[in-house]
């Protein structure tokens, strides 16, 4: 799918309540072991959603049995004090910079925030990934994990770059960790003794452990830190009861 836009029509079209309708649809069929790729082009086609609409039910919407599984796995963030913890390092820095800049956000069913831009294979470092990653190592220094591992993906553009920016910093910072740059980092992700700091579906249903580092620094970021539209840029799904379909 392609990356949704960042304008306030487009953050208008995706709080519809169009799309509401179209969520609830979505959910229903996805709990009755409808196939994710059928269900949504299913309940595109009947609501006409846009690209982007889609793009965001795909990361926002999920069935009751993964919310539940994924909710159980997640962790506080207290909780990862004298801990080993992993960084699915562009996961979470795309997510917190999409928060200071405002772009829209989704927090899913699984009650993990994600941003929706779609842009993980054009990341480029802007002013803004310094800024997230300071957020980053101020929250490290606090909640004191055993050791950081932030893994980056080298096929994107300067990850090797990126990755020896974070050692200086972990360095400076007296910070216990490294910071590589790997062609597959869900090969390290995916059963890593400690706690996993990420979004990705697909690495939170094979994790025994998961932290949603990012979504906690973008609920608590000082409103000054924040632009003008970031304040509603997190769209929710409100959940109805009963039988989809009546309106």
């Amino acid at each position: 799918m392609k990356p949704v836009k960042h304008s306030s029509s487009v953050h208008e079209g995706l709080k519809s309540k169009s799309l509401q309708k179209a969520s609830e649809d979505f959910r229903y069929l996805l709990n009755r072991s409808y196939p994710r790729k059928a269900a949504l082009e299913l309940v595109g086609n009947r609501y006409q959603l846009t690209a982007d609409q889609r793009h965001l039910l795909h990361r926002g919407v999920f069935s009751d049995m993964d919310s539940n599984s994924r909710q159980k796995k997640k962790i506080p963030l207290d909780r990862i004090g004298g801990y080993d913890l992993a960084i699915d390092g562009h996961n979470v820095l795309i997510t917190i910079e999409a928060g200071l800049s405002g772009r829209p956000l989704v927090l899913g069913d699984d009650g993990f925030i994600r941003d929706i831009s779609g842009l993980s294979g054009s990341f480029q470092k802007t002013a803004r990934t310094a800024e997230a990653l300071q957020l980053i190592l101020g929250l490290l220094k606090r909640v004191k994990p055993r050791k950081t591992l932030f893994l980056f993906d080298s096929p994107i553009s300067r990850s090797g770059e990126l990755a020896q920016e974070v050692r200086s910093c972990l360095r400076r910072e007296k910070l216990p960790g490294d910071a590589m740059a790997v062609r597959v980092p869900e090969e390290i992700l995916v059963g890593f003794p400690g706690t996993v700091a990420t979004s990705d579906t697909a690495i939170i249903d094979q994790s025994k452990q998961v932290v949603d580092l990012a979504g906690y620094i973008i609920m608590n970021l000082p409103r000054r830190r924040l632009k003008s539209a970031a304040t509603n840029s997190i769209i929710r799904w409100r959940r109805r009861r009963g039988t989809v379909g009546k309106r």
